[in-house]
């Protein structure tokens, strides 16, 4: 331990962080957007952050959000620097900070090792999910569903849209419905959101039957009301979501999904493959 030394982080040391998350992600994959400013900001600088740094490099840092409860917290260890202790002292100044709040470890870069030392710790994994890639070759061949068509997304059309996302999940165990006007605020306020590429699949009498949100170059967004799951149309909507990524170029298309979704099971066969996963950790207070 006496080869680093430890101090505060803050939005000067941006840049450093950025390398260390950037580092953790080459070495583990997981979710890209993590090396952006904004979420990288919002992860690695809540509340108070602390740093162990090395010949000028940053090589572990933990942060921690405190004031609600439960705490929040996201750490990192560089893959090169692991295996020494870095990790537990993270964790320790973490639950310090935490004081007699429960803490909520976030983690957009999972490891094997750190869910080992997070449960040897007392955490429990309440959340999963994979992140996915897509090349963008090999464009999956989808029939398009009898009776199916569909249209973008225009916000003249946004409160439906909101309605057969709302009935698509609303079965999904845990589904806390947010109001259309929370759920098509923040699609408004994503500059990165794109209703053009976005779909609407509608039936045979108009009526709405799924839909699909793109983000980027991010299939955001899939869902099929319960009448019409197993008739393909959440796999039309991916294909057709991937030949107009393509078609622009794009480099990669990406998705994440849960643990336990099956959907998982169709994105790959629809050409998508493992690119790391991200997680969530509790752990309560006694």
């Amino acid at each position: 331990m006496g080869e680093v030394s430890w101090g505060e982080v803050g939005e000067g040391d941006l840049g450093a962080l950025g390398e260390l998350a950037q580092a953790c992600l080459s070495a583990d994959g997981g979710l890209p957007l993590f090396g952006r400013t904004p979420l990288l900001r919002a992860r690695l600088l809540q509340g108070r952050t602390l740093g162990a740094w090395h010949d000028g490099g940053l090589v572990a840092a933990v942060s921690v959000g405190t004031g609600r409860e439960p705490a929040t917290s996201t750490g990192l260890v560089h893959p090169a620097w692991r295996g020494r202790g870095l990790g537990g002292r993270l964790l320790d100044w973490a639950s310090e900070q935490a004081e007699d709040a429960d803490l909520l470890l976030t983690t957009e870069s999972w490891s094997p090792g750190a869910e080992a030392l997070f449960e040897a710790r007392g955490f429990q994994r309440t959340f999963a999910e994979w992140v996915l890639r897509h090349d963008l070759t090999g464009l999956p061949a989808v029939a398009r569903p009898e009776g199916v068509r569909i249209e973008p997304v225009t916000w003249d059309t946004g409160r439906e849209l909101f309605e057969t996302y709302s009935a698509s999940f609303a079965d999904r165990p845990g589904f806390a419905a947010p109001t259309a006007e929370e759920w098509l605020g923040e699609l408004r306020e994503d500059d990165e959101y794109r209703p053009e590429l976005s779909m609407i699949a509608r039936g045979p009498d108009g009526g709405a039957v799924g839909f699909l949100n793109v983000i980027d170059n991010w299939i955001d967004q899939v869902g099929v009301v319960p009448g019409w799951r197993g008739r393909r149309v959440g796999a039309y909507l991916v294909g057709c979501a991937l030949r107009s990524l393509a078609g622009e170029q794009a480099g990669a298309a990406w998705l994440c999904v849960n643990d336990n979704n099956p959907a998982a099971a169709l994105y790959r066969r629809l050409g998508f493959r493992d690119a790391g996963r991200r997680a969530r950790y509790l752990r309560r207070r006694p």
